[in-house]
């Protein structure tokens, strides 16, 4: 519940609460609070077995976290009757990367070898070049845009 409160800002907490409550009043201000948060946490699982037996039967192994969407679907996606974990085994990101850089460099060759032998060096120039327009020549008309 309190996972990122560091150390320093803990000690700040607690520094305000006795000055604002007084060295006194503060054991009695704690007791209350936790009995508080006992009581809201003994209110939440009646209300939680409430549903639950209201739900009957077919949803005894349900859970409530499972409601949070994220929960939902990672627990959706490692279900096995999909078979999303084959095609994830299946598919091999260094092995598509290399068949690319083959390609790559067998088109690479076959080309420079009809080119001229330019400054390049054999390699692919990647950056883009802005294209100058022609004096006639007119941006493209967006209306959205306008």
């Amino acid at each position: 519940m309190f996972n990122d409160i560091g150390p320093l800002e803990l000690v700040t907490l607690i520094v305000l609460a006795v000055l604002v409550f007084g060295p006194d009043k503060l054991p009695k201000v704690i007791q209350d609070v936790t009995r508080t948060i006992r009581k809201i946490r003994e209110f939440s699982e009646s209300a939680k077995n409430d549903i639950r037996e209201e739900l009957g039967p077919e949803f005894k192994d349900f859970e409530f976290e499972d409601l949070n969407p994220k929960t939902f679907i990672r627990k959706q996606l490692d279900n096995e009757d999909l078979g999303l974990k084959e095609i994830r085994n299946g598919f091999d990101l260094k092995k598509e990367m290399a068949e690319v850089t083959d390609a790559v460099h067998s088109r690479d060759s076959d080309t420079s070898s009809t080119s001229s032998a330019g400054s390049s060096g054999g390699r692919i120039d990647m950056t883009k070049k802005p294209e100058t327009p022609g004096p006639d020549d007119r941006p493209p008309f967006d209306a959205d845009a306008t």
